[in-house]
């Protein structure tokens, strides 16, 4: 990891922020949720790796890009039937994704990443990124899920047939970037395969057809999806360099254009 320091916007004076606009014209938001992650990881997982690995982007990119302000709850419904879980509409989290651009472009900022390190905040960020193209056709808005970009990585981990959620590539990014909020002797498999799923629950997971949305106390009794015990801190490592590597390269040829 960088031992850079990223450049930060709440910690920038308004004289300091005003000079950033145009040293640093991309501003990065780190997106996540509030939500159970089974019995062994934070409710603030998805926040705490979107955060980190934004943070690991602005470092490698020595000031170029300002860290804007997270956006700490995300959109969790079908998380709600567990403890501690905090949502928001998709309305509420979309207003707030445009209120957080609109206030910055004012200041001179156009270009916009979100990373989300939850999933549920996808069909949010793309309703925002469409309606942006009509009411602010200056601004550029990209946003990516942080695991997506290291898919690869992923897929060569050995991971369960129902995996996912607080499962093994999850567990695995915690254990390089917060392993000290990891609880792993309380960590326990949750959904691991096809078979251990209720009917309905088989077809919400099927991927290759429509989206069936369930909540998930209908796809794991403990929250989880797949095997977070096998989980190290190697395969954090690379998915978290695979993931950064993928946004540095993306917005250093943003950069350039």
């Amino acid at each position: 990891m960088s031992t850079e320091q990223p450049l930060r916007l709440a910690e920038l004076t308004t004289e300091e922020a005003a000079g950033a606009v145009t040293r640093a014209p991309v501003v990065i938001i780190p997106a996540g949720a509030y939500e159970q992650h089974g019995p062994g990881m934070p409710i603030a997982t998805d926040t705490i790796r979107a955060e980190r690995i934004a943070d690991l982007v602005g470092a490698r990119l020595a000031g170029r890009v300002v860290i804007g302000p997270p956006l700490p709850v995300g959109v969790s419904p079908h998380h709600m039937a567990f403890a501690g879980t905090v949502t928001l509409t998709t309305t509420t989290f979309a207003a707030v994704v445009r209120e957080y651009v609109e206030s910055l472009r004012r200041h001179g900022w156009r270009r916009f990443l979100v990373l989300t390190g939850h999933g549920g905040n996808n069909a949010a960020l793309t309703t925002v990124a469409q309606d942006l193209l009509v009411s602010h056709p200056d601004v550029r808005f990209a946003w990516s899920p942080v695991t997506a970009l290291a898919s690869g990585v992923v897929a060569g981990m050995g991971v369960s047939e129902v995996h996912g959620h607080s499962g093994e590539a999850e567990t695995a990014q915690m254990l390089r970037l917060t392993p000290e909020l990891v609880h792993r002797d309380r960590l326990r498999p949750g959904s691991v395969s096809m078979d251990e799923l209720k009917p309905e629950a088989r077809l919400a997971r099927s991927f290759a057809q429509p989206t069936l949305t369930l909540p998930y106390d209908e796809l794991s009794a403990n929250g989880v999806l797949g095997d977070p015990t096998s989980a190290t801190a190697e395969d954090g490592a690379a998915i978290v360099d695979a993931a950064v590597g993928r946004v540095c390269a993306f917005v250093e040829e943003w950069l350039d254009l």
